[in-house]
Parts: C-alpha cells; structure tokens; sequence
C-alpha cells in the first residue's frame, strides 16, 4: 500500500478503524482527514487509506475491473491495524469505499469485527431499481450505516427495507439536513466521533 494515513491515539488503543474514500475522492477527503482524528481522539487506532483505483490514477471515477484490487487494498490496511496492536478492526467507508468494505466482510468475515458505512450508496441518484444489495444477505459482520437525509444515492426509507436483508445486527443513525457528502458530520467531527463510537460498541457487546 503507497498512500495511508495512520492516526495513533495517545492512550490505550480501544479498537482499529480502517477508512476509505468514495468515488469521487481520496484518503485526503475533508470528512475522512476530521473524522478520523476525531475518532482518533476517542481511543481509535485510524487508518485513511487510497484505494488501489486511486492509487493507479489521481482523477476519475473507479472502474468495475480495479474492484477486486480495492478490496485487497482494504483487507491489506485491516492486517495491518492488527499487527499494530488492534484487537478488533472496523472497516469504514465513505460511499465507494463503504460498499467495497462491505463486500469484503460478506466474503470474509473474518476480516473484521464490524463496519463503519458512511452513505452508502444503495443505488445511482435518479435509478432505484439498481440496487447495490446483492451481498446483503451474506453480511454476517455487524454494521453501523451513517446516512444523510438528503442523500440521493438512497433515501432513509429505501435505506430501511434495504437493510432488513442483512442478517447480522445493524443499525442506521440518519444525519439530518444531511446529502451524500456529510458535511454535517465533517462539521462536528468530535460529536458524531463519540457517538459511532458508542453505537458502535453497543453492536459489538
């Protein structure tokens, strides 16, 4: 892996979380850089990771073949929170990365211990029939979907009966006033930090 961002707590390392980007975006995306020294202020030991279609190119959007590399990409960065010293790992996402994090949970579950999903992407903006679920059924990892009201990739309704596939416990904490970027979230970081923090562990206990 070329580019990670490791965030190191002072204190004891409570859990790994790795995150990865969207799309349209990188490891230097104004939501991963806040939130993960947020959550680095929590006890979290944080990776922020460029998925390997980014790495291959700075500009443009994934492409299905780069898929498969971008999840070996994350499965690398959940190893390596291990032999850092984290017990458990929690592999985060922002849309793209979100969905990659969890097909790979679905394929393997023990690659992690639960998922962090931010907006994930449940289907193109304006297209509903084209559902991004096939892998919810397999998802046996517990799962903590932030999403914004005002997402255009899935409304919280949608979202609802999507996330009624998944088998595993899950919950989805809606963002009000919120779109698929979660300026909300990237404006108070330390808040929403505290409280994936909790809801998090509240799906592991």
């Amino acid at each position: 892996m070329s580019a990670e961002y490791l965030h190191r707590p002072d204190g004891e390392i409570v859990d790994g979380i790795v995150l990865s980007h969207g799309a349209g975006s990188n490891a230097n995306s104004t939501l991963l850089v806040v939130l993960a020294k947020a959550l680095c202020e929590t006890g979290y030991l944080v990776l922020r990771i460029d998925l390997a279609f980014r790495q291959a190119r700075p500009s443009g959007p994934p492409h299905p073949s780069m898929a498969e590399r971008d999840r070996a990409g994350i499965a690398e960065a959940a190893a390596r929170l291990r032999e850092l010293g984290a017990s458990r790992v929690i592999l985060g996402g922002h849309s793209y990365g979100g969905r990659q994090s969890a097909m790979l949970a679905a394929a393997d579950p023990q690659v992690c211990e639960a998922l962090l999903l931010l907006s994930y992407p449940l289907h193109p903006p304006k297209k509903p029939e084209e559902l991004r679920t096939a892998h919810f059924p397999a998802l046996r990892t517990p799962a903590l979907f932030v999403h914004g009201v005002r997402d255009p990739f899935g409304t919280p309704a949608e979202m609802a009966l999507a996330l009624a596939l998944i088998p595993a416990r899950h919950k989805m904490l809606e963002v009000a006033g919120a779109g698929h970027e979660l300026v909300q979230v990237a404006r108070k970081p330390s808040e929403y930090a505290t409280t994936i923090r909790d809801e998090i562990g509240a799906l592991l206990s």
